[in-house]
């Protein structure tokens, strides 16, 4: 079939005039101009892959195919109309025929025209995450669960399954099995909230953002003639960031591509990050054996880095067995530095460095802006959040919220700050509403009641708080769980005295945060390493009103964690995850925390999972490659943790993949 969309070049007037030769690179103009087909495109970071797209559908226009006969998809809004923009500046002539942008928006667009075959009119709302957790909540109480003697899964906990579920082809014995298995026990009566969770849908004549997919995929695998139809327009498609693909987005280009096999996928192997939100690296890899005779094509000329960077980058993803060959090349000339491995004595020794060394870059001349401190979990900041504060080194969090300012964090201050001020009412209330059964006005009721207790006026405190707190009036669905919160409000105190700050955050962890960490949110895995992070940071304080104020000043620094962007410094450093990373550049990257458990994760490490260490690899290659000039790799010798004393640190195995004449090793001592 593919002989039927033979390319040809439009006559000279009608043409763009396009020197696609001169334009582009050797391995860039090979794969922009690929004869129809399968095509797959293996575009390394920093090579343009952006580019090579936008000159494909050039190309494509320029030679006679008609726009409504292109089909480009992508993950991003942004990426869409970057890339349609390029292309209307690049070809002139009417594009809009053309159909461009995320998965989701275009199964949107499909939808809109026979969602009755589904059941649904064409006036479907769609829902976004609040709408989806506040349905969930409806079912879950149509469902009727009795939820008093233990906790069930949060609405947002719930849709995070199903996602996975709908996503990845898993059934909801494996999802709970690997990724929550605290909540098996509720199989059940979960499996019956997704039953009519389903059918609530279609009654409200509403879809979620899966429905958007899987619904497409569902209509064109039950309709022939419509499916036929969409191949017969969809000559040309076009897939973006094609390792971030799930099995449903797979299915769904299949069902797009029909017979014609006109297809070209541009990704990188090396950058497949997302597993744990359903992306599946075997689109990308077994792609050759999906499309037997597809072409393979590797764009390996790097625009980003020194050459310096590139080979240590090319050395690191090595190790890994399931990949693409390929070999990064720099297009720039060397740098003035290797990049550099930096030891420290432990994790404040590695915020002073880093943070000093952010201030001797601006000092030779590089804008704050260009410089980025990346980090595999966003507990690992909290050190160089307050070593930045200090120093007045203005800050921007693409991570998340700035450490203190997460909610629950919050969480936990309230239980201590209602230990120490018996009258702080909004501290009494937070920590109140935690608790199934609780909401607005039962924290009020106990409110009321504590404030009748007469002990919010003493001086003194009383023999046993986790008596008087049991004598409230807690809603009788609740009394399980408020007697355990009085039984950890009670630790908090010992022999009349305050506990240490880092003992009181043990407690109320231990006691019942954890239960409520799984229950509400569905990273609970990441929050808890926060909080034993925030206990670790306890450490250093013996008095727990001194921590309390500490916190409060930490939450109060310059610049809106809302994400206000009129508000914050001009000119900031940028601190992120490497997942909230991918696709930036930055002249400046310090890498932070480079031990076994930090990076690669200690999960990882103890699931002894090969195929999930070796995406632990690609998320250090993706954090190498963000940096163009310099770059600077570290690591804590000690780690001083609660309870266990101080633990000596493995240097990450990643570095061991690291070639020792490829870096220059820094020695650094506590002058920073």
């Amino acid at each position: 079939m593919a002989r039927e969309y033979t390319l040809k070049r439009r006559a000279s007037s009608g043409g763009s005039g396009i020197d696609f030769e001169a334009e582009l690179n050797e391995q860039q103009y090979a794969a922009v101009s690929s004869p129809p087909g399968a095509a797959l495109v293996i575009a390394g970071a920093g090579s343009g892959k952006t580019r090579t797209l936008t000159y494909r559908v050039a190309y494509l226009l320029d030679h006679g195919v008609e726009p409504r006969n292109i089909l480009l998809l992508t993950f991003t809004n942004k990426a869409s109309r970057e890339m349609l923009d390029r292309v209307r500046s690049l070809v002139p002539r009417d594009i809009s025929d053309m159909w461009g942008g995320t998965f989701h928006s275009v199964g949107n667009r499909i939808l809109r025209r026979h969602s009755e075959e589904l059941g649904f009119t064409r006036s479907f709302s769609i829902m976004d995450r609040d709408d989806q957790k506040s349905l969930m909540a409806t079912v879950v109480a149509e469902c009727e669960i009795d939820t008093r003697e233990k906790r069930f899964p949060k609405p947002d906990v719930l849709a995070t399954m199903f996602s996975l579920m709908r996503n990845t082809g898993e059934t909801l014995t494996e999802v709970l099995r690997w990724r929550y298995p605290y909540f098996e026990e509720w199989q059940e009566e979960i499996a019956r909230v997704e039953k009519r969770y389903g059918a609530k849908k279609k009654q409200i004549n509403s879809m979620d953002f899966d429905d958007l997919l899987l619904l497409t995929l569902e209509l064109l695998q039950g309709n022939e003639e419509l499916r036929r139809l969409y191949q017969k327009r969809f000559q040309f498609v076009l897939v973006d960031e094609y390792q971030d693909t799930n099995h449903v987005q797979s299915e769904l280009v299949d069902l797009l591509i029909g017979e014609h096999q006109s297809l070209m996928v541009v990704g990188d192997d090396a950058q497949s990050i997302y597993s744990w939100r359903g992306a599946d690296m075997e689109n990308i890899l077994g792609f050759p054996k999906r499309y037997p005779g597809a072409t393979v094509y590797r764009i390996e000329t790097n625009y980003r880095s020194v050459p310096e960077i590139l080979t240590l980058s090319n050395a690191a993803i090595r190790a890994n067995r399931k990949r693409f060959e390929k070999e990064l090349q720099a297009a720039r000339d060397g740098g003035a530095m290797r990049p550099a491995l930096v030891p420290v004595e432990d994790p404040s020794s590695q915020a002073q460095f880093v943070a000093q060394r952010l201030l001797e870059l601006r000092d030779e001349g590089m804008d704050l802006e260009e410089m980025a401190v990346l980090y595999r979990a966003h507990h690992q900041s909290l050190e160089l959040q307050m070593e930045l504060t200090s120093r007045g080194i203005p800050f921007q969090i693409t991570s998340g919220l700035r450490f203190f300012e997460q909610a629950h964090i919050k969480d936990i201050g309230a239980f201590l700050r209602f230990v120490t001020n018996r009258r702080d009412e909004v501290s009494f209330k937070r920590m109140a509403m935690l608790l199934p059964g609780i909401g607005a006005k039962g924290a009020e009721k106990l409110w009321a009641g504590w404030m009748q207790s007469g002990w919010m006026e003493r001086e003194e405190f009383p023999d046993d708080i986790g008596a008087v707190l049991m004598g409230l009036p807690a809603p009788k669905k609740a009394a399980t769980h408020w007697e355990q919160l009085a039984h950890t409000v009670a630790e908090l105190v010992v022999d009349g005295k305050f506990a240490r700050p880092s003992d009181m955050i043990f407690s109320v962890l231990e006691g019942l945060y954890r239960d409520y960490l799984q229950a509400a949110f569905d990273n609970a895995e990441n929050r808890e390493q926060d909080i034993e992070q925030l206990m670790s940071y306890g450490e250093r304080f013996d008095d727990v009103l001194d921590f309390l104020a500490q916190l409060s000043l930490m939450s109060a620094v310059d610049g809106d964690p809302t994400g206000n962007q009129s508000e914050r410094d001009p000119e900031h450093v940028t601190l992120s995850s490497v997942h909230q990373a991918k696709g930036l550049e930055w002249k400046a990257v310090f890498v932070i925390w480079l031990t076994d458990g930090m990076f690669p994760n200690g999960r990882i490490l103890d699931a002894d999972d090969e195929d999930m260490l070796e995406e632990e690899r690609r998320l250090f290659y993706v954090a190498i490659t963000r940096a163009k000039d310099e770059l600077y790799l570290t690591y804590p010798q000690i780690n001083p943790k609660s309870y266990t004393g101080d633990v000596i640190q493995r240097p990450s195995r990643f570095l061991d993949d690291c070639p020792a004449e490829l870096l220059e090793e820094w020695q650094v001592g506590s002058a920073w």
